[in-house]
């Protein structure tokens, strides 16, 4: 994976060339990702859901986080980046049904990792349930769902901690049922204006319908 190649770019987002995805995390190059935010309606409530990271990832392991994400590599247009949603979630989706949320630059730096993204955040409106999903488990080890009201007062609001259902894969590939509540510690900490964006544009999507 380190392997991979990424387009790089100045602080103006134009394309100054090619690097390693180790060489665009030592640098702290700027780089293009693919960001897919999936929501659902039951019953009148909206939930928002999140995946849990494997504990194999080299980046944030066993930590919940954005539905389905990844680079985008050298060759690929943010159309390509929806095969994120496939290949991690084993849900076949195209690019037509997702909804452009926004384009959002921003930094983490945790000891020599520099994460510069660009990232391309997208929402999808999921019709199904848990069973739907098909986990890549070196990605991937579980799936969660929250209120969307409950998500939006946790991150922008008072809330501490936050009610999480949904299940885990066991080292035998089954699906065990979760239920509990998980504090920030739990989740990937983005940047607060982060989730202040993304949350303000998924309630201007679900809102209005």
């Amino acid at each position: 994976m380190e392997s991979e190649h990424l387009k790089i770019f100045d602080d103006d987002r134009n394309q100054i060339g090619i690097a390693t995805r180790e060489e665009v995390h030592k640098a702290g190059y700027w780089h293009e990702v693919f960001h897919c935010w999936f929501v659902l309606k039951e019953e009148d409530t909206d939930y928002i859901y999140l995946q849990l990271r494997s504990e194999a990832k080299m980046d944030y392991p066993g930590l919940f986080d954005i539905t389905a994400a990844g680079h985008l590599l050298a060759d690929e247009s943010v159309m390509d980046g929806v095969r994120e949603v496939s290949e991690e979630l084993g849900i076949d989706v195209s690019f037509d049904e997702l909804e452009p949320l926004v384009v959002i630059d921003y930094c983490v730096t945790k000891g020599n990792f520099i994460d510069k993204e660009i990232a391309n955040i997208f929402l999808y409106k999921m019709s199904g349930g848990f069973e739907d999903f098909k986990l890549q488990e070196d990605e991937v080890s579980g799936i969660i769902k929250v209120k969307f009201d409950d998500f939006a007062d946790f991150w922008l609001g008072g809330k501490e901690t936050i009610h999480i259902e949904g299940f885990k894969m066991d080292d035998e590939g089954n699906k065990i049922h979760i239920e509990q509540m998980a504090g920030k510690d739990q989740f990937v900490m983005h940047q607060l204006s982060y989730y202040e964006t993304v949350i303000e544009r998924i309630a201007e999507k679900i809102k209005s319908n």
